[in-house]
């Protein structure tokens, strides 16, 4: 049996999750321009809690979405340092 977390799987997803935290920003940002039902925050703390801490600070700052709650100015970056370290545990 081929072994799953190879680093070629490991980068696609990490690739994946942050193309997807990165839309995510993006449509709700877009709804909450037209007034629209919005993606809940849980849904996008989650996203970067999967490995998508880039993809979700990308979002925030390109999409300028978000970047006036602290919670998401902290957390997100947060989330993707103790997500970095967590790794480098891992590897060691």
């Amino acid at each position: 049996m081929k072994e799953i977390f190879t680093i070629r799987n490991i980068t696609i997803y990490l690739v994946i999750i942050n193309i997807i935290a990165l839309l995510a920003m993006y449509i709700d940002k877009r709804r909450a321009k037209k007034g629209k039902r919005r993606i809940p925050e849980k849904t996008l703390f989650i996203l970067v809690a999967l490995g998508g801490g880039i993809g979700g600070i990308i979002g925030m700052y390109v999409f300028r979405h978000k970047t006036k709650k602290v919670r998401f100015i902290v957390g997100f970056p947060l989330i993707l340092i103790l997500e970095i370290l967590a790794a480098i545990a891992i590897c060691l």
